[in-house]
């Protein structure tokens, strides 16, 4: 199935007015990879037979802040629509900056809080940008169902809470995180990644792992266990930089307290030379007896 490639929003309009629903978009910026035909597979399904599957290929810059990586970001275009191709996709709308932002964006959405912290304070006016242009996209597919992956897990949460904070009629799900065969989360900046800067962030996937088998422990060992493996991270040529590990409330992001029972979710960032990566595993904290 060759998609339609939409660059323009009439192009848009005009795609969008020929497809059978339910509509399912993945948003993206491109450069795809195996996590990202995961989360088309999902959409696959989600559609049905008879549906559709919408992925808009746009790297935002309202989401990337000074020194950050907008002009060295991959984009792969034509790599991207024969993916898309080979997963089903109905269209594909790869906009240029005056589609999207045709002026000044003069009103963003505002994350509150839960967008202050974590990554939101290591970027800050990162949600800002991820929420208005997932926002705009929303308005110009009229998806009735969107596709994110968890990797991306506070951004996942905070999509959800704009849907149900805004009303909007969109159904928002989720994909677990692709690994490579090392166990290191895919993502575009993988490609980035030198041999050693690759090695020393593997540390990232193994503090996970290793928080995880000392589940039975507590929030606190749980946390220890994991620092046990980025600590030697740290000090490896080249070291892995550690911009946070915590252990949080899915819900709030808010840390876990002492003798917390439920689910948390445990979340590490890092950079190695100039490439910063995220990843995270859920939890479960069984209550005391």
């Amino acid at each position: 199935m060759i998609p339609i490639l939409a660059r323009t929003r009439s192009g848009l309009a005009a795609a969008r007015a020929t497809l059978r629903p339910p509509v399912v978009l993945v948003p993206t910026m491109g450069a795809l990879h195996g996590g990202h035909r995961a989360l088309l597979g999902s959409a696959r399904q989600i559609a049905g037979r008879n549906g559709s599957v919408v992925v808009s290929v746009f790297v935002n810059p309202l989401q990337f802040g000074a020194g950050e990586d907008l002009d060295r970001y991959p984009r792969t275009l034509r790599a991207d629509v024969a993916i898309c191709a080979d997963e089903g996709v109905s269209v594909v709308f790869a906009p240029g900056h005056e589609q999207m932002y045709p002026a000044e964006q003069m009103v963003t959405v505002r994350p509150g809080s839960m967008g202050d912290i974590l990554e939101g304070a290591f970027r800050p006016g990162f949600f800002d940008g991820v929420l208005t242009v997932v926002l705009k996209l929303f308005n110009l597919v009229t998806p009735d169902a969107a596709v994110f992956g968890e990797k991306d897990a506070q951004q996942l949460a905070l999509v959800r809470r704009m849907v149900t904070d805004l009303n909007l009629a969109v159904q928002i799900a989720s994909v677990p995180t692709v690994r490579e065969p090392d166990g290191l989360a895919i993502s575009s900046r993988n490609s980035y990644l030198s041999p050693p800067e690759r090695v020393s962030a593997l540390a990232l996937s193994r503090a996970l792992r290793a928080g995880q088998a000392a589940l039975a422990g507590g929030p606190a060992v749980v946390l220890a266990a994991a620092q046990e493996e980025l600590g030697p991270a740290g000090r490896a040529d080249p070291p892995l930089a550690t911009d946070y590990l915590a252990l949080a409330d899915p819900d709030t992001f808010a840390d876990v307290p002492a003798g917390y029972a439920g689910t948390a979710l445990l979340l590490v960032a890092a950079t190695v030379g100039k490439t910063r990566l995220i990843d995270n595993a859920r939890l479960c904290f069984e209550a005391a007896p």
